[in-house]
């Protein structure tokens, strides 16, 4: 997004907002996060993001226009701007290494059964595939010992009474670590919020955002949709990722190789009637 903001009717987005950060704030108040903290984050981000989506010309924003944009005095711009790197930089690095090789020995042909099951590796050893030669295609600078010993500790990665590895129900349903579930908790909801305000802000949507909702079920009934979607859902990943996983072999080194998805799903439900919404619905 380049040059000036947009009235999209200011009073009506709030109303939206309001919406949008009560679970927001709910997980902050239940990790000790307070607003004085939040308050100092949310100056940052505002600066980074003026200074990054709304150029004049490719031209950096003066400190000035920043201010003037965000409404962040013009001093604590210049101190934002003049701040350190990113210190969160090696969890995300560590644990997107680790989501890889989870995410390879799954797609990989040469790592899974006919029945397209993740197969059980061994450590290392001349016949391949196995765990060793599986993280050197991905990443040579890590031992491989280290990551299998941070997949065993986070429960990802078990070793049988043969001596093989195999991935836990927890590597393929989704991360447990507390760590790693921040990571992915910035980079999923992150992801899907960005791709919806691009959608809001286009003149037409640009990326898939879809949903199926319905209100005035009983458990039962919902429990049975919720295990029929957690199936459907985790075959629909793994077929994307194999997909993936192929194109990234030849792209990997081409000289416009530049760019990343991410394609997920969620599901949420509550106890809680709606008078105000329709009775089920496609959006």
């Amino acid at each position: 997004m380049n040059g000036e903001p947009t009235d999209l009717g200011s009073n009506a987005f709030l109303r939206v907002l309001r919406g949008l950060l009560r679970p927001l704030v709910r997980t902050l108040i239940a990790r000790g996060v307070t607003l004085p903290s939040v308050y100092r984050l949310l100056k940052q981000v505002y600066v980074e993001v003026a200074e990054s989506d709304f150029r004049l010309d490719d031209e950096p924003p003066t400190d000035s226009r920043i201010s003037l944009l965000t409404g962040v005095h013009r001093r604590d711009v210049r101190a934002i701007r003049t701040a350190e790197d990113d210190p969160d930089a090696p969890l995300r690095q560590r644990t997107t290494l680790l989501a890889t090789v989870v995410g390879s020995w799954l797609a990989n042909p040469e790592t899974r059964d006919e029945d397209g099951s993740p197969r059980p590796l061994p450590k290392a050893g001349e016949d391949e595939p196995n765990f060793e030669s599986l993280v050197r295609a991905i990443n040579r600078d890590v031992r491989p010992r280290t990551l299998l010993d941070e997949l065993m500790r986070q429960g990802l990665v078990a070793e049988r009474e043969d001596g093989l590895l195999e991935l836990t129900p927890d590597a393929v349903l989704g991360p447990a670590e507390d760590d790693q579930k921040m990571v992915f908790f910035a980079a999923n909801v992150g992801d899907h919020l960005a791709a919806a305000a691009e959608n809001m802000l286009a003149d037409q949507p640009p990326f898939l955002e879809r949903a199926v909702f319905y209100n005035r079920l009983r458990p039962g009934s919902v429990d049975e949709i919720e295990a029929a979607a957690r199936t459907l859902s985790q075959d629909m990943l793994v077929e994307v990722n194999r997909r993936a996983r192929a194109y990234q072999s030849d792209d990997k080194d081409a000289p416009e190789g530049s760019h990343r998805f991410r394609f997920g799903v969620y599901f949420y439900r509550e106890n809680k009637a709606s008078a105000d919404r329709p009775d089920g619905n496609e959006d």
